[in-house]
């Protein structure tokens, strides 16, 4: 169990926790009074609530140094304090934690943040501005939810003036500000930070469309672009970008990035080129695809040490794809730039939680399907007086039942859980009335959720170390393996890939292995065979139907919307 897992980094592909705010707000508040009630803590809490902070290399009850934040759950207002974000805004700096920001694209797919997103020089804005103009301020009859006309005492319809032109520009002015906040926010809080892109799936989300005014493919990409600009133009420095890739299959991919790569090229922006990569929609779950992009940012000299350093994957959750990226990386340092990190994140262990979910054990057996194995957390109000170590109770009362049993033990103990009596997540005895004066059927409180969340932070964080350890050792999960009349290696072929210096050479290595690709199981649930060839028909935000479920962790399994309901009770 060990406490200090920046330590055990090595050089593997980096992880990135993406930390829920529900989790940062008890670190935050805590510092400014006592949010969690002190006799609430666990007794081996020694540090309080900011033990649960990893970031923190002395106060932490363990330290990981690297994580990821969503600027799509951020305080994004930077003229006032920010209790619930303190998390971020006064960590540890200098090296001592380094966190990717995530600008909140994915909030403006969903249609979360409303506002007119295209470019506002473009033609269909340019358009629809002129209309209004035409139409001036009407007055529109007044109706009510029926369609029945609205009248005043006299019997007359009533009117309603509508300003088209500063209707419109509202829209557009919600958009501005966003960006200006984006920017600033990652501008003033973090290390690495993706541009704010438009996903090409926005077209296919309902919401997203009726809230940003995207309809197609192109608008996004264009409203990518003038984003692009923006940062560009108005970036102070102390934040490095991050080019973000997007489009739903290879023709979209490669599109996307023709139309994009002049953002990261040092011969075009001198000194204000973007600083690495980060793979959005086909590009961060298809592994071919993954391959050819990266062979064309090498050889479009977009890949250099000292100008283009990182390079994130988004929402990468299954365990074989941490050896797989650590694989990518060590190739790249190797032949051709050795200051690359690549790293990639997901929210399971907070949105595990949500869903009353634990994790449990990690399974990592040669030539076998690689897992974090979780099962529904022990929620009874039997165990509010009961003193024993969470993971004694759990074992000695057989409460979990999938997984490997070992001498009695199908629970491992994280720091978070082994400083953890059974009590202290099963708080409520009967009788007891919640924050809202009811009796609930739950024996756990608000606070019982962020301990879990802590231990399933540790053990995800120590499952990927874990598995590139064993990786390493010469255990090998199946995915990364073929066997037909030789057994190859997914490693060696990477090497192979990037030890020539020949771009045809690298593609055509790429292509002879496209049976091996389709074998590789992407971070959605979906396989090469899937998607290569496919019309714009894959998801980002839902599962393949016709993928089986497993009672493994995977964020397409879990429920982002219990997550987001916790979130508000803490606001």
């Amino acid at each position: 169990m060990n406490e200090n897992l920046t330590a055990e980094q090595k050089d593997y592909a980096v992880f990135l926790p993406a930390v829920s705010s529900f989790y940062s707000t008890f670190i935050g508040k805590q510092r400014f009074g006592n949010y969690v009630n002190p006799a609430r803590l666990p007794l081996g809490f020694t540090n309080g609530v900011e033990g649960l902070n990893f970031f923190e290399p002395e106060k932490g009850y363990f330290y990981y140094k690297w994580g990821l934040y969503s600027a799509g759950h951020a305080d994004l207002d930077m003229t006032r304090k920010s209790e619930k974000d303190d998390m971020f805004r006064s960590r540890p700096r200098n090296g001592d934690s380094i966190v990717v920001g995530d600008s909140g694209g994915f909030q403006i797919g969903k249609g979360v943040w409303e506002g007119e997103w295209r470019d506002p020089n473009g033609p269909e804005v340019q358009a629809i501005m002129a209309d209004c103009i035409a139409k001036g301020i009407e007055s529109i009859p007044v109706k009510d939810k029926d369609g029945n006309a609205v009248k005043d005492k006299k019997g007359n319809q009533k009117y309603t003036k509508i300003d088209h032109v500063k209707n419109y520009q509202a829209k557009l002015d919600a958009a501005q500000k966003k960006r200006e906040q984006v920017l600033a926010w990652m501008d003033g809080l973090m290390d690495w930070g993706m541009i704010l892109d438009i996903p090409a799936w926005v077209c296919r989300s309902p919401a997203g469309v009726k809230a940003t005014g995207i309809s197609t493919y192109q608008e996004a990409v264009n409203a990518t672009r003038h984003n692009n600009k923006y940062f560009m133009a108005n970036r102070n420095g102390n934040c490095k970008f991050l080019n973000v890739l997007q489009g739903e299959n290879h023709t979209e991919a490669e599109d996307w990035y023709q139309q994009m790569k002049d953002f990261c090229d040092p011969k075009i922006y001198p000194t204000t080129h973007f600083n690495g990569w980060s793979m959005g929609g086909q590009n961060m779950c298809d592994v071919h695809l993954v391959l050819k992009r990266l062979v064309a940012m090498r050889f479009d000299g977009l890949l250099e040490s000292g100008k283009q350093d990182w390079i994130h994957f988004l929402g990468t959750s299954k365990l074989e794809w941490a050896c797989l990226l650590t694989d990518i990386q060590r190739a790249i340092r190797k032949y051709h730039n050795p200051t690359l990190t690549i790293s990639f994140d997901c929210a399971s262990p907070f949105l595990a939680t949500a869903n009353g979910q634990i994790y449990t054990q990690t399974e990592i057996e040669h030539m076998e399907k690689w897992v974090y194995r979780m099962e529904a957390s022990i929620d009874n109000k039997k165990y509010s007086t009961d003193t024993r170590a969470f993971g004694d109770a759990v074992n000695q009362d057989k409460h979990f039942q999938k997984g490997k049993e070992t001498n009695g033990i199908r629970f491992y103990d994280s720091p978070i859980s082994a400083r953890s009596m059974i009590k202290d997540v099963c708080v409520y005895k009967p009788g007891d009335l919640n924050k809202n004066g009811k009796e609930g059927r739950t024996s756990w409180d608000s606070f019982s959720y962020a301990i879990q969340m802590g231990h399933n932070v540790w053990m995800h964080l120590n499952s990927v170390q874990e598995a590139n350890r064993q990786y390493d050792q010469g255990v090998i999960p199946n995915m990364l393996a073929r066997e037909k009349f030789d057994r190859v290696l997914f490693r060696d072929i990477i090497d192979s890939i990037f030890a020539t210096n020949d771009r045809d050479e690298a593609l055509a290595i790429i292509e002879s292995h496209n049976q091996f690709w389709l074998e590789i199981i992407g971070t959605r649930g979906a396989t090469g065979k899937k998607t290569i060839n496919s019309s714009t028909q894959f998801n980002a935000l839902f599962d393949m139907e016709d993928e089986p479920k497993e009672d493994y962790i995977n964020d397409n399994d879990l429920d982002e919307a219990n997550l987001e309901k916790l979130e508000e009770l803490i606001k």
